[in-house]
């Protein structure tokens, strides 16, 4: 009998979590089904309940449910208390348990880059939920600063307000993006910019050393300049496959790869 797991989202088709989570399978010899599951905009706890009262082991989340699910859980990590949000789902004693790998992703993509953590500024442009589900790992794998560079200022620095405690070994720092200025060691963007086609200006006053989208498939802005000014660039495929990964691990146990599947 191969465990069941499956994501849920509105929209889903675009997701690319089964073929991942299969292509994991098949590299650990683990026996599962994956499938995707369309979920209402006002029906996500049911289809939740109906996935597990059927037998189903995991569940991915995505957009937009990523809040909700958060809110549905009993038990959650430390990681997912800090990004209130939850993008990986399992039930243990009848407790619906979650957990948010997209930081943690992340810096595995980094890491397997070649990029160094330790001790590095990082840049993150925008303030949404995307921003505050990595801080914490990127915190936890040694970055010391942390600006967090946004159009309303207010949002980031409402943002560090919320987060600093959670890091206190780091500084946590807010931006407008129209100060945006200064050297780092990294450039992340976790703004939307690269799916809506808004334009991102970096001015010639902000240094950086590398370059990450969160964002792939797409064209960028933010890669496009960054590339003008001959740093290493990244876009968010290694991202997506390194919290595939780790959900991966906390269903099954065992933890592929990630340069096995770049």
């Amino acid at each position: 009998m191969r465990k069941q797991f499956a994501v849920i989202g509105n929209p889903i088709e675009q997701s690319r979590s089964p073929e991942l989570h299969h292509a994991f399978a098949d590299k650990t010899g683990i026996q599962l089904q994956y499938s995707k599951r369309l979920a209402p905009l006002d029906g996500f706890r049911d289809s939740v309940q109906d996935f597990f009262a059927q037998g189903g082991v995991g569940m991915n989340v995505t957009v937009p449910f990523k809040e909700q699910a958060f809110a549905e859980c009993g038990v959650l990590t430390e990681r997912a208390k800090i990004a209130k949000a939850v993008n990986t789902l399992w039930m243990q004693d009848g407790v619906l348990h979650g957990d948010n790998t997209d930081g943690q992703g992340l810096v595995d993509a980094i890491t397997a880059l070649g990029w160094n953590l330790k001790q590095s500024d990082i840049l993150i442009i925008g303030a949404g939920g995307a921003t505050r589900g990595v801080i914490y790992p990127l915190v936890q794998a040694g970055a010391k600063k942390i600006v967090i560079a946004n159009r309303t200022l207010a949002r980031a620095e409402q943002l560090v307000a919320d987060l600093q405690a959670a890091v206190p070994q780091a500084e946590l720092q807010a931006m407008a993006l129209t100060d945006l200025t200064g050297q780092f060691d990294l450039a992340i963007n976790a703004t939307s910019a690269s799916l809506t086609g808004d334009a991102l200006v970096l001015p010639e006053s902000l240094k950086f050393n590398s370059a990450y989208e969160m964002a792939y498939g797409k064209a960028s802005s933010f890669l496009e300049q960054a590339k003008a000014r001959g740093v290493p660039t990244s876009e968010g495929f290694g991202m997506l496959v390194g919290q595939a990964i780790e959900s991966f691990y906390i269903w099954n146990g065992v933890k592929p790869e990630l340069k096995d599947f770049l």
